[in-house]
């Protein structure tokens, strides 16, 4: 009787975990931590006579195969070049691995610490590193994953918002006016940016996914890499008030550009791209409020209150859109 693929996480109980991995040769030795991750479940797993690895089993449905093993082959890519991220391992010729119908990977563990990003060193390191990234990433496109624009993080989770029937009937008129605001003003960015040089990104790069140990900072979890515009991966290492992220943006893009060039006009995407990314939040949180993790997580997800909030944000967001771009100092 062949298995059908597993629809959510439900049965993927710890020794589910140690199967998968000893059908690769691999012995736990039944330690298992449970990483920080919602979108995947991601486990630090003790092994036996060697040193703990980190699997990841990805969620049902998101990913096909082709785009998890380009996301394989870029970090691979990276990592030939001596740049410091964590490449899945090569196990029977393989990155991508299945087992009792979910679909895992494993990596050697990486530590790390946040980075103090306040400080004008370790910012102008990180963009060298993110410019070295950017350079092999402009060397091609993903062909199997999508491209990070106003469709496919705005238009699309909106409508899947309304057609879910996730707002409040109160509240309905105000968001879906503040929302059609919002695309508007983001693509109105976007036109004042004019073509824009496309590249493999590594899409999520948040502080959480930079990692720093005594050698330095590494980049984690390429889950989210698409194809887009460079500075998506710049403004979310950004903080503070205007002047204080102007001179840190000084500070990255001195690093970032000893290894790529980058072009100011894309500084006009900053509050489209942040505009896009709050869209796209809550209609991620929503997709997947039928896993038990999110309501438990995320307690105050889909009350009165985080809409009410959410049509404040996205007013804000209109009107920081109508100001002049954020510009180095």
């Amino acid at each position: 009787m062949i298995k059908l693929p597993p629809s959510s996480f439900s049965e993927l109980s710890p020794d589910t975990v140690l199967d998968a991995l000893q059908s690769l040769g691999l012995y736990g030795d039944g330690r298992l931590l449970a990483l920080n991750s919602y979108e995947n479940r991601v486990y630090q797993v003790g092994m036996e006579g060697a040193a703990p690895v980190i699997v990841k089993f990805y969620r049902p449905g998101r990913w096909t195969d082709m785009a998890i093993r380009e996301e394989h082959q870029f970090v691979d890519a990276l990592h030939a070049q001596e740049i410091p991220v964590v490449p899945a391992m090569r196990i029977a010729d393989d990155t991508l691995h299945i087992y009792d119908g979910y679909r895992f990977a494993v990596f050697p563990r990486q530590g790390g610490r946040a980075p103090e990003l306040d400080r004008d060193d370790t910012l102008e390191q990180t963009g060298r590193l993110m410019g070295r990234i950017h350079a092999v990433g402009a060397g091609s496109l993903f062909a199997h994953r999508p491209v990070l624009d106003a469709v496919s993080f705005g238009d699309e989770p909106r409508d899947w918002l309304l057609a879910h029937d996730f707002i409040p009937p109160d509240l309905l008129d105000s968001w879906q006016s503040v929302t059609a605001q919002a695309l508007e003003g983001v693509r109105h960015c976007y036109e004042r940016a004019g073509s824009l040089r496309l590249l493999r990104l590594h899409g999520d790069c948040h502080v959480g996914n930079v990692l720093w140990t005594d050698d330095g900072a590494h980049f984690v979890d390429f889950d989210d890499s698409r194809n887009g515009p460079a500075v998506q991966d710049l403004w979310m290492l950004l903080s503070g008030e205007r002047q204080e992220r102007s001179a840190q943006l000084a500070t990255l893009l001195a690093g970032y550009e000893d290894f790529f060039e980058f072009n100011p006009r894309e500084l006009h995407l900053i509050e489209a791209l942040r505009t896009l990314r709050l869209l796209h939040y809550s209609a991620w949180l929503a997709r997947r409020w039928d896993d038990s993790a999110f309501p438990m997580a995320f307690p105050w997800f889909n009350t009165v209150r985080y809409w009410q909030d959410r049509i404040l944000e996205l007013r804000e967001q209109v009107a920081l859109m109508d100001e002049p771009p954020l510009w180095p100092l």
